[in-house]
C-alpha cells in the first residue's frame, strides 16, 4: 500500500509510546513513530468459519475455551462478547512480544487521538519502556507528576487506585493498560510505586489527577540582549504546525541571532512533523532512514528552510524520545548544530497506525536510523556536549550552556 510522506507519522505511543496521562499517557509515549494508513472497515459479526488462507491454523482450542466460558462461568452478565473479542485480539497482538505493537479498543483509540490534540485528564507523565520495564519518559512542566518530584528515568513498578480497586504490579503490562489505569477524572487520586537509580528501595507518590492543556511550542528570548530564541517544542502533534509557524515568524521579526531548539521531555509525535522541523534548519540532506523488510528508505529534507543559516543548539535529555531523537540525530549528523544535554531516551522503531472501525492497531513496521546509520534504540543519542541538569530546579545548566555556546 502506498503512503505519501504527508501520511507518514511518528506517534510517541510513548512512548508515546505512546503515552500516561501526558498525551493521555502514551505518546504515543507512545509517543512512537507511527505511519497512518487508510481506514479499514471491519467485519463486525462473529463467524466461526476459518478463512481459506488460514486453514492451517488451529482455532478449535479458541472456540472450545469460548464455549466453556459461556456454558460454565457462574456470572453470565460478565460475558460481554464484544469485550471478549477485544481481549482475544489484544492477546494475539501482545503475543508478538513488542510493547509498541498494540491493539487499541475504541476507548483507548479515542484517547490516543485526543493526546495529540494536547488535552487530557491525568497526572502529566509520558511513559514508555526501558527494555521490558515501564518507565517515565518525562513529566510535563507544571503537572501533578512534576510537582510531586517524579523524574525522567523513574521506573513504574506498581499502580494503586482505591477508587478503581486496583493495586497491581506493572510487569508484563502493556502501554495502553498502564495508561488506562493511571488516567482518570480530574480530582481523583492514583499512587505510583517507583524505583530510581541511586535509591535503594521502591517508593510511592500519590498524585491527584488534573485537567491539562498542553501547547506544542513555547517561545521566549534569552541572553543579555534578548536576541537568542529559546524555542521549546513539547511534542509533534496536531496543532504543532500552526504554533511552530507563528513562533518562527516572531524569531525572524525580532532578528534573532541564534536558536536553542529545546527538545527536552519531548516524547515524539508524527514522523512527518519531525522531517518538517529538521527541514526548517537544513537546506539539503537526509533527515532519517527508515529501515524495514530488508530495505532502507531515506527521508530527505523538504526544501525551503526558514532558518537555514542561523546558529543552532539543540537541547535534549532522557525525556527526548522518538521524533525528538530523529530531529536531534539529523542536526547532529549533518553538522548543522550542536546537541547539548543528556543522552536521549532511545526509541528507535516506527509504528504503522491503522483505524479498524473505531478501534486502532499500531504495528511496528520498521526501525529508524540517523543519517549516518546509528540506531538509538535502547541506548539513546549521545549529545555533543554532555551537561547533566542536576537537582537544582532554580538553575537550568543545560540552557545556560546553550546560551554560552551561542554567545
Amino acid at each position: 500500500m502506498k503512503v505519501s510522506l504527508s501520511k507518514v507519522r511518528l506517534f510517541a505511543l510513548i512512548l508515546s509510546f505512546c503515552f500516561v496521562s501526558f498525551f493521555g499517557g502514551w505518546w504515543l509515549g507512545h509517543q512512537d513513530v507511527v505511519v497512518n494508513r487508510e481506514k479499514i472497515v471491519p467485519q463486525v459479526t462473529i463467524n466461526r468459519a476459518t478463512p481459506q488462507d488460514k486453514q492451517n491454523v488451529e482455532f478449535a482450542l479458541f472456540w472450545s475455551v469460548w464455549d466453556r466460558l459461556e456454558n460454565s462461568y457462574y456470572d453470565k452478565t460478565k460475558l460481554d462478547t464484544k469485550e471478549m473479542v477485544y481481549g482475544a485480539i489484544k492477546g494475539m497482538v501482545a503475543a508478538v512480544g513488542d510493547p509498541y505493537t498494540v491493539f487499541l479498543p475504541p476507548t483507548e483509540q479515542k484517547r490516543t487521538q485526543e493526546d495529540l490534540g494536547g488535552q487530557f485528564e491525568g497526572v502529566g507523565i509520558q511513559i514508555g519502556f526501558k527494555g521490558t520495564q515501564l518507565a517515565v519518559i518525562a513529566p510535563l512542566d507544571g503537572s501533578p507528576a512534576q510537582k510531586a518530584g517524579i523524574k525522567a528515568g523513574d521506573f513504574i513498578v506498581g499502580i494503586k487506585d482505591k477508587e478503581k480497586n486496583v493495586e497491581i504490579g506493572t510487569v508484563g503490562m502493556s502501554l495502553p493498560d498502564a495508561v488506562d489505569l493511571i488516567r482518570g477524572k480530574a480530582g481523583s487520586a492514583v499512587t505510583l510505586v517507583l524505583t530510581r537509580e541511586g535509591v535503594d528501595k521502591p517508593f510511592e507518590k500519590e498524585l491527584t489527577r488534573a485537567k491539562i492543556e498542553v501547547p506544542s511550542v513555547i517561545l521566549t528570548f534569552e541572553g543579555p540582549d534578548k536576541n537568542i530564541a529559546h524555542l521549546k517544542l513539547l511534542r509533534f502533534g496536531d496543532q504543532t504546525d500552526n504554533e511552530w509557524n507563528n513562533a518562527i515568524k516572531k524569531i525572524k521579526d525580532q532578528n534573532g541571532k541564534g536558536v536553542i531548539l529545546d527538545l527536552r521531555n519531548n516524547p515524539g509525535g508524527y514522523l512527518n512533523g519531525a522531517v518538517t522541523i529538521a527541514s526548517e534548519f537544513m537546506s539539503s540532506g537526509v533527515v532519517v532512514i527508515e529501515s524495514g523488510k530488508g530495505n532502507n528508505k531515506e527521508l530527505k529534507v523538504t526544501g525551503n528552510p526558514k532558518l537555514p543559516n542561523i546558529p543552532l543548539i539543540v537541547l535534549v535529555n532522557k525525556g527526548s524520545a522518538s521524533a525528538s531523537e530523529i530531529v536531534a540525530g539529523a542536526i547532529k549528523d549533518s553538522g548543522r548544530g550542536q546537541i547539548v544535554g543528556d543522552t536521549t531516551f532511545g526509541k528507535g522503531t516506527i509504528q504503522e497506525s491503522q483505524e479498524i472501525g473505531q478501534a486502532g492497531l499500531h504495528i511496528t513496521i520498521a526501525k529508524w536510523l540517523t543519517p549516518k546509520g546509528t540506531w538509538v534504540n535502547g541506548t539513546g543519542l549521545e549529545p555533543d556536549v554532555k551537561i547533566t541538569q542536576g537537582d537544582d530546579s532554580e538553575k537550568d545548566n543545560q540552557l545556560e550552556k546553550a546560551i554560552e555556546l551561542l554567545k
